[in-house]
């Protein structure tokens, strides 16, 4: 007798009256079973996901590695990272070194030097060589066993000795000393000296003697050029380029033409990516009026972002900006200057997009048949419709990826993804994945203001560039907090671009403190990531909201803008300034370089940057910011003087800085004196000399 427990049951359907279980994904094999080294090995870093995913490496950038590495008794070991190129060939190999002693936690800065997949790993090894200098020392010191521990020395040395190569500088160093040491009638301790000289330990850090050598896993760095770390944006709408009002108050929309004119004056102030917001026709169906309003007047040109209408959608140009041939003469205009195009792309829909029509199935329907606009519920977009994914898949997928090729195609080489994180991730990692072996150059950035783990995940499956939370940093802790994070915590996931305003974006920061908070703002963008950008009109400190958004008054997105750019040369001349400084010095122009010296007022923030010989040049940068746009503030700084390559004297000077806002010279200790008024000098940005 069976019970129902029991009881066979069909597999091709269940029992009466019993509910089937939903399918479940398969469970993945367990890992094979793995032993501990020999010395072991552990928490090695940068790593995402097990090493299952690339981290992110750029050419000439210095990474660290990190492990945590120790071994049974007392005898010495050392730990080696090593870099290896994208053809599988040995790259660069460093000594580790314990940075949190006690802890036996290694670090190692690797440094690749182009394009590709990457890899590392860490090596770790007896040392005999330290265990015997370490031993000998305390003992012949003691005079305990003294000629012993020499004979012992020798032996290591003609170990080390016999496997370097022959003919070797230093496998002459080595027989040399080992001769030396073979002197019976010489006092222990001058042996000793000869075993432990400057040339013995060059020549042995050169080639180690490695016993009992352990190897980590390998883990994949995916290098990027540079402009993926580095750049500096400068956004416009090109139907606001030359725009201008007819007597009877319609408007008459600027054109691709028209802001190939501005790329000069965007040039000359130093910027090298220029960023366009969509350039697609507009869908007419519930267009946004001015200031979002959700009934449009006649001439009212609506929002970019409501992409598509009768006459093309993302594949098209907009007819009032031109033709395709308009871009690539933009596109060529802004190469003679040194530009890069960026496009901004928006993954949705106007009603009036072709899609809707010949795809309704990548729309989501609801229960009265209607399609659903965007919400974030109690917001409404009533002039988008946002696609499903999950309807199909692959004929979605194709037809972005076609779409993006034609915009590559006409000398696009970055990609602003609007809103990345209300897409699928799958769908992301793939076309990244594709972009990346078709297309390496060209580089995409993910505008998603949304919670840390999208943000930080979307960088890892493939995003080179992601905005950040810097608009809403003001305070002096927060805003160190974040720096430290973005340099030392996320550093392998995300690459951040510090934007003061957006076209989205204005914060109450910006609405209060006027004129000297757009400065202070630009300054801190501009010195504290190596990807920065402005919005057109910060050279005018645009600074008026509209009730109730954190967004500007007479927005941009719904109507045409007419700047008199002139009016803001004071601004234009500081940016122009930043970006000539961000160019003489690679120490801003790296990310995992900063260190934050405490300073006496809460209102005064000092940090450094300083870059690696590997890396191109030792470069050190200092910079001093005023975050108060209403007062002025005085202080004292703590300068964490090895950080900036110096040491301490007393008191005395040991740094000549150079302003290289205004080239004043200033000698400073280890406690200098600074005095910042946000309506004159509201920053330094220093040049360092060691003294």
């Amino acid at each position: 007798m069976t019970t129902p427990s029991s009881r066979p049951r069909s597999s091709k359907s269940p029992e009466k009256g019993r509910t089937p279980k939903p399918a479940l994904p398969k469970r993945p094999e367990r890992a094979p079973f793995a032993p501990v080294g020999r010395i072991p090995i552990t928490e090695v870093s940068p790593v995402l996901e097990d090493g299952r995913w690339p981290v992110k490496g750029t050419v000439m950038e210095a990474f660290p590695v990190r492990a945590t590495c120790f071994r049974e008794g007392h005898d010495a070991w050392s730990v080696e990272a090593v870099l290896t190129d994208p053809e599988g060939r040995e790259h660069e190999r460093v000594r580790m070194v314990d940075i949190w002693p006690g802890l036996d936690r290694y670090e190692g800065w690797l440094t690749p030097d182009r394009e590709g997949q990457w890899s590392f790993h860490v090596e770790s090894w007896s040392d005999p060589y330290s265990t015997w200098k370490h031993d000998a020392g305390l003992k012949i010191e003691a005079d305990v066993d003294s000629r012993l521990m020499i004979d012992e020395g020798v032996n290591v040395l003609t170990r080390a000795m016999k496997k370097m190569p022959r003919g070797s500088e230093q496998r002459a160093t080595l027989r040399e000393a080992v001769t030396k040491m073979k002197k019976k009638r010489t006092p222990p301790a001058e042996l000793f000296a000869v075993g432990t000289s400057p040339a013995v330990q060059a020549a042995l850090a050169m080639f180690p003697l490695r016993d009992m050598v352990t190897y980590s896993a390998s883990y994949l760095v995916n290098v990027d050029r540079e402009r993926a770390l580095v750049g500096s944006w400068y956004e416009l709408f090109p139907r606001s380029t030359g725009c201008f009002q007819r007597e009877d108050g319609s408007w008459v929309s600027g054109t691709l033409e028209t802001a190939r004119a501005e790329l000069d004056r965007v040039a000359e102030m130093g910027f090298d990516v220029i960023y366009l917001t969509p350039i697609h026709p507009i869908g007419s169906t519930n267009r946004k009026g001015k200031n979002n309003t959700l009934v449009a007047e006649p001439g009212d040109p609506g929002s970019p972002y409501g992409i598509g209408a009768a006459d093309g959608g993302h594949e098209a140009i907009h007819a009032d900006l031109g033709t395709f041939e308009d871009f690539d003469r933009f596109v060529e205009r802004a190469e003679e200057l040194g530009m890069e195009v960026a496009l901004d792309i928006a993954l949705q829909c106007s009603p009036d997009h072709p899609w809707v029509a010949e795809h309704p199935d990548w729309f989501t329907t609801r229960a009265d048949g209607s399609i659903a606009y965007a919400e974030n519920p109690p917001k409404k977009y009533q002039d988008i419709y946002p696609l499903n994914f999950d309807n199909d898949p692959e004929g979605i997928y194709l037809a972005i990826r076609d779409m993006l090729e034609l915009w590559v195609n006409h000398g696009v080489t970055i990609f602003r993804i609007d809103n990345p994180h209300t897409k699928p991730l799958p769908f992301w990692h793939r076309l990244l994945a594709h972009f990346r072996t078709h297309h390496p150059h060209v580089i995409f950035l993910a505008e998603a203001f949304t919670r840390p783990p999208m943000m930080q995940t979307l960088g890892a499956i493939g995003f080179h560039q992601s905005y950040t939370y810097f608009a809403w940093r003001n305070e002096k802790g927060e805003i160190e907090d974040y720096l430290r994070e973005l340099a030392f915590e996320s550093d392998h996931r995300i690459r951040p671009a510090f934007w003061p305003t957006t076209h989205d974006i204005l914060t109450p920061f910006m609405t209060r403190g006027g004129v000297p908070a757009f400065a202070l703002r630009a300054v801190l963008a501009a010195t504290g990531s190596p990807t920065w950008g402005i919005y057109s009109g910060y050279e005018l400190s645009e600074n008026i909201p509209r009730p109730g958004a954190e967004e500007q008054i007479d927005n941009e997105k719904y109507e045409y803008k007419s700047r008199d750019f002139s009016l803001g040369a004071p601004m234009a001349q500081l940016l122009t300034k930043l970006n000539e400084i961000r160019g003489r010095h690679l120490a801003l122009r790296r990310l995992r370089n900063i260190t934050i010296h405490p300073t006496t007022s809460d209102k005064i923030l000092c940090f450094s940057k300083r870059s690696r010989a590997s890396e191109g040049a030792e470069d050190t940068v200092i910079v001093v910011i005023n975050l108060d746009p209403f007062a002025t503030h005085d202080a004292l700084i703590d300068l964490d003087l090895a950080a900036l390559g110096a040491t301490f004297r007393g008191g005395a000077p040991v740094i000549e800085v150079t302003d290289e806002l205004n080239d004043e010279v200033y000698q400073w200790n280890e406690r200098p004196f600074v005095r910042l008024d946000p309506h004159g000098a509201l920053a330094h940005i220093m040049s360092v000399r060691v003294l």
